[in-house]
Parts: structure tokens; sequence; C-alpha cells
């Protein structure tokens, strides 16, 4: 048994994810978060941050303008976190008191972000001669505002945001909204993403086939399921991926 190749298979439609796929190689905005905020100084548990990501991450959906670009939303997100630190009391939560914190946290955020968007978008702009391609985001509301501000959206024909639907991965419907902007069909589609948990088992449930972006330590906390490979492909950036296409 081997793991599948995506050469072996004909797609016509490429849907992606966007947070820790299109933004970064495989590494979700939580972690990210938690690695520039331990970098700055903060002592704080895994689990404690991500009790603290979430809480400063979930009353943002539907609060940010439609036209709030991503330079906003990190930095909103930014302050919230930082404010949750220190509303938590984390360890040495004292450190993130600062704006000059907040402002550091959102600044190295946002450079890696652009990193990896300016290395993306030609690999993007080939595949969009190529396939049909459409971005599927549980967001905020103003993803269609961010992937312009990044660069990304000419390369798009349907940007589809899970507060502007209704709907959020892993729920076949916000997937259906995609199929119904870029008239594509299950069969043929290949969605991209990071998370298994809303990526890879959305794609399941609507019945395309799933292509995996992980860094290697998030492949390394991962068990196969059974004694043979995973039962999908698994790269490290979009650029890998690109060059494994049919």
């Amino acid at each position: 048994m081997t793991e599948p190749r995506l050469s072996d298979l004909y797609f016509d439609t490429i849907l992606f994810d966007f947070g820790g796929t299109l933004d970064a190689d495989g590494i979700a905005w939580k972690d990210r978060f938690h690695a520039h905020c331990v970098a700055a100084g903060l002592a704080m548990s895994t689990e404690a941050f991500a009790l603290a990501f979430y809480a400063a991450d979930d009353p943002m959906v539907g609060a940010l303008p439609f036209d709030a670009g991503l330079t906003v939303t990190v930095r909103t997100l930014s302050a919230n976190l930082k404010n949750e630190i220190v509303r938590r009391g984390g360890a040495n939560a004292g450190v993130v008191g600062t704006r000059e914190w907040e402002e550091r946290l959102a600044a190295g955020f946002l450079t890696e972000s652009y990193q990896t968007f300016a290395r993306n978008r030609p690999i993007l702009e080939a595949l969009s001669g190529r396939y049909r391609l459409g971005i599927v985001s549980n967001f905020y509301g103003n993803l269609e505002t961010v992937c312009e501000e990044a660069g990304l959206a000419p390369f798009f024909g349907a940007i589809v945001d899970s507060h502007r639907v209704g709907a959020e991965k892993p729920d076949p419907a916000i997937f259906h909204a995609a199929f119904d902007r870029l008239d594509a069909r299950p069969e043929t589609t290949l969605f991209v993403g990071d998370s298994l948990k809303r990526d890879r088992e959305g794609a399941s449930r609507t019945g395309i086939s799933f292509a995996w972006i992980a860094s290697p330590e998030a492949r390394g906390c991962v068990t196969p399921p059974g004694p043979g490979p995973l039962e999908h492909p698994v790269f490290v950036s979009i650029e890998e991926l690109a060059g494994a296409l049919p």
C-alpha cells in the first residue's frame, strides 16, 4: 500500500483553506500566535494559551467590518489576545501588558504572512490558468477584503467565508456554496487544507479529494489510521503540492 498520488487523479477544480494553508506552511493561526508570543517573552502553557486564543478569536466573527483587511484583522486579534492573556493572569502576563508588545506580535505575524503570500502568488497564478480555484474558510466575514489586501483575490473565482454563507467546515454546505459559484462538481474537486478536524473531515463528508498541507511538527503529532500510511497525500507547502498535480 502506497500513499495516494494526485497525478493518478483528474481534477478541474481546487479549493483551498485560507489560514494556515495559503498564509503559512501548514501552521494554524493559534499555533503561529503562540510561537510569536513565546518569542516575545510570554510564559504560558499550550493548553492555557489555546483557551485565551479562542476567547480572543471567537468574538471577532461578524464583528469586523467587511472592508477590514488582513492588517486590521491581525491587529484586532493581537489586541484581544493581549487583553485575554492579561485577564487570565498568565505566569508572566505582565510582559504582555503594553501596546508595544501587542504591536510587535501583530508585526511579526504579518511579516511572516506576507513572505508566504509572496512565495505562493506566482504558484497560484499558474494554477489559475489550469484549474478553477476557490477558497473555503471558516472566517470572520471579511475574507474577500483580506484576500484583496494579500494580493490573492485575482486568482480565485470563489472566496467563501463561513460567516457570510452561514455554514462552517466541516459542514458540506460551505463547500457546496463554492461549487455553485464555480460550476464545479465534488468528484473532480480537490480540497487543500491544514486542519484534519475541519478540512479533511469536511472534504470527506462532501465527497471530495483532500490534500494536507502540514508542517513537519504537525505531521509528527498525527498517528496514521491503522498500520498503513495516511489515506491522503501530504505536502509541506503549496509549492510542493503544485509540483505533484497532474
